[in-house]
């Protein structure tokens, strides 16, 4: 965080002299500074809600949290060249979730696979449901994983990828969130090409749709109507 705060010093110090234009590659690592100072505030936050059992479980649509994530990643992505697909779902998919962690969870797992994939590929994130299950995944294309990486990779602190910025703490967290959650974390390596990071929550009864509201409401117009014309 030290790092990533003085690179934005410096880069904002440069601007302001007008010793460099404001749209050249000092004001992108600006940008890129910041972003990694967002990612390290919300990781913390979330790691220190975590470890004191602060989780606040609410009913989540899947699509905003997506949505929320997904402004970030794409900035980060289009920064390293990469780009970034995603598949959302309708906003009747709900979860039972503390909203930041799960946002913070999937925030992770993008920012990983920004980080490892290759360049000049692409990264996806898609959300998808079973008849019980809500999915939400991220794919690289990292090349790979090493043979018997797939577990360590949980483990705190630990770091397969040429890239060794950070702690090697993204993973572990995640998997810590969907223990208390409800859910769990999945890694599936496919060789030669990449990884894909499965987040696994259990899938919440939808909201009442709008015609039932519409019935709900007419019920209790005609109930209000009936009661009074007794009245009289």
């Amino acid at each position: 965080m030290r790092n990533a705060l003085s690179t934005a010093m410096l880069s904002f110090s440069s601007i302001k002299r007008g010793a460099v234009a404001t749209g050249g590659s000092t004001s992108a690592m600006l940008e890129r500074s910041h972003q990694r100072l967002q990612l390290l505030i919300d990781r913390s936050l979330a790691d220190v809600r975590l470890d004191a059992g602060l989780i606040a479980l609410a009913r989540v649509p899947v699509s905003e949290v997506i949505e929320e994530v997904e402004i970030g990643a794409a900035m980060l992505a289009d920064a390293r060249g990469l780009k970034l697909s995603v598949t959302t779902v309708p906003q009747t998919v709900i979860v039972e979730a503390d909203r930041p962690i799960l946002a913070a969870a999937i925030a992770n797992l993008l920012h990983n696979a920004i980080k490892f994939t290759l360049p000049g590929t692409s990264v996806k994130l898609r959300a998808s449901t079973t008849s019980s299950r809500v999915l939400i995944e991220v794919e690289d294309e990292c090349g790979g994983l090493p043979t018997g990486a797939t577990e360590s990779l949980l483990e705190p602190f630990v770091q397969k990828g040429r890239d060794r910025t950070g702690l090697g703490l993204g993973l572990s967290i995640c998997m810590k969130a969907m223990k208390m959650m409800g859910g769990e974390l999945h890694i599936r390596d496919i060789p030669g090409k990449g990884c894909v990071f499965t987040i696994d929550l259990p899938k919440q009864p939808p909201p009442p749709t709008s015609i039932h509201a519409r019935d709900d409401r007419k019920s209790k117009g005609d109930g209000q109507a009936n009661g009074g014309q007794r009245k009289s």
